[in-house]
């Protein structure tokens, strides 16, 4: 039993709890939930754990209310298991700072790499299950992991491998019949999962920030349909606002604070990109890895964790003197100023590159230009996009509903027949400018620049 300060006091079961105590999950403890969010919120201390934990819980109390609501769907023992499991190892792959690895590190570090958090959260499951000598434990619980393995896999990362040609059902671990359960820990279809309950009740919690969606009445009136010879989880009709409510609230925690102009300049001022080449971490076989090279062995992933920026801060490796130095900037909150933040036309996209400093740079003042004008290497360019999850699309759109005559069916609600008071659009772009140079001179010219460039 564990004391959630979000769900309460809640049970998890034995074979989960076998998992929870390996050193592999136990890292999670050790990784910011909201990375540099925390030095602007200091409420937001909460770490990737504790969040894994209330995933696995919260998709347990959704496969058994659709068990208990509707015997015929057959769902068994080994199903629920298999969910739970999932739920709780869904961010085992997550690097320091959380996203801030993924999103902002790795792109730097290693531009070619294609690489997703997932991906390792799938590859550390397997080194958990492996490692700690776990199989004959899932077997006696009941599991068959020749398919189980797999069922587990694909309900964190999708479907293992492209469907061949004519072969319409993508995934292995379960058939057709049982499509629903892919739609409960990360629901590809439409975004609404026990992920988002569970991150958006937790860092709004920590955050000081009200959350206005109410995931346990959405338990209480959902169900499974099918629709066009496949069963999906389908929430009530009259929850369409309750759904809208769930969205805006990712829209608010984006703008508030997962996207906040402090905690972003954090992420960004590059400490660990400076650090990459002079921090080893020992691999499998005593091999030795770079910060940006680890997730190719999960044995050192293992040892990747927010520890590295004290390693950094309380080095005193001359290599490391530029990371330190970032690191001690942020501590006495020297940051890079930020001068403003624009909006580009609805339909044009801007992508992140130099082009955009250059372009400032060659913005000069019509009025009372400044004697000398900044240099494109002191800009710092952040362009962020936020929207409902779906890029430009409405993914209420995607959700099936209802209605109370006749539970059996279910179909898609039009915008307007839920309330004229809806957002028209679900995207948009936000161009954040910050300048290195910290002479108040110089960044007296850089603003005067970004105003005639906006």
């Amino acid at each position: 039993v564990f004391n959630d300060p979000i769900h309460g006091h809640i049970e998890i079961h034995p074979l989960l709890v076998r998992i929870i105590d390996t050193p592999q999950f136990q890292r999670l403890r050790y990784i910011k939930q909201l990375g540099g969010t925390y030095f602007v919120f200091p409420g937001a201390s909460h770490n990737r754990f504790e969040h894994s934990i209330g995933v696995a819980y919260l998709a347990g109390c959704l496969v058994r209310e659709l068990r208990d609501r509707q015997p015929e769907l057959n769902i068994t023992q080994r199903d629920i298991l298999c969910v739970e499991i999932a739920g709780l190892c869904h961010d085992l792959g997550h690097g320091p700072f959380s996203h801030m690895f993924d999103g902002r590190f790795v792109p730097l570090a290693r531009p070619d790499l294609k690489w997703k958090h997932e991906t390792a959260s799938l590859e550390m499951f397997e080194h958990l299950i492996t490692s700690n000598k776990l199989e004959e434990v899932m077997r006696s619980y009941g599991l068959v992991l020749e398919e189980d393995m797999d069922f587990i896999k694909e309900q964190i990362g999708g479907p293992i491998e492209e469907p061949a040609g004519g072969k319409s059902w993508p995934y292995r671990g379960r058939q057709k019949e049982k499509s629903f359960l892919y739609e409960i820990v990360a629901n590809k279809k439409n975004g609404i999962d026990v992920d988002k309950w569970d991150y958006f009740a937790r860092d709004c919690h920590h955050l000081g920030i009200q959350n206005n969606f109410d995931y346990r009445r959405l338990l209480k009136f959902i169900r499974v349909c099918e629709v066009e010879n496949q069963k999906h989880i389908c929430p009530r009709d009259k929850e369409a606002l309750n759904l809208y409510d769930m969205f805006h609230t990712r829209n608010c925690l984006h703008r508030r604070a997962y996207q906040h102009r402090i905690g972003n300049i954090i992420e960004i001022m590059q400490a660990f990109q400076k650090a990459d080449k002079f921090l080893k971490i020992e691999g499998s076989g005593g091999k030795l890895y770079q910060m940006s090279t680890a997730m190719e062995d999960m044995e050192a992933y293992t040892k990747l964790t927010d520890n590295v920026y004290l390693k950094i801060l309380h080095s005193s490796c001359p290599e490391l003197e530029e990371a330190r130095e970032i690191l001690r900037k942020i501590e006495r909150r020297e940051l890079y100023k930020f001068l403003g933040e624009t909006r580009p036309e609805a339909t044009s996209e801007i992508v992140k590159n130099n082009n955009l400093a250059e372009s400032i740079v060659k913005s000069k003042p019509e009025k009372d230009p400044p004697d000398e004008g900044p240099k494109a290497e002191d800009f710092i360019i952040d362009v962020i996009n936020i929207d409902y999850g779906m890029k430009e699309q409405n993914p209420i759109d995607n959700v099936l509903f209802y209605c109370k005559t006749d539970p059996s069916k279910a179909g898609k609600i039009r915008k307007d027949e839920v309330s004229t008071f809806l957002p028209m659009t679900f995207a948009e772009q936000i161009i954040r400018v910050y300048y290195k140079n910290q002479n108040p001179k110089n960044i007296s010219a850089a603003k005067q620049y970004f105003v005639q460039w906006c």
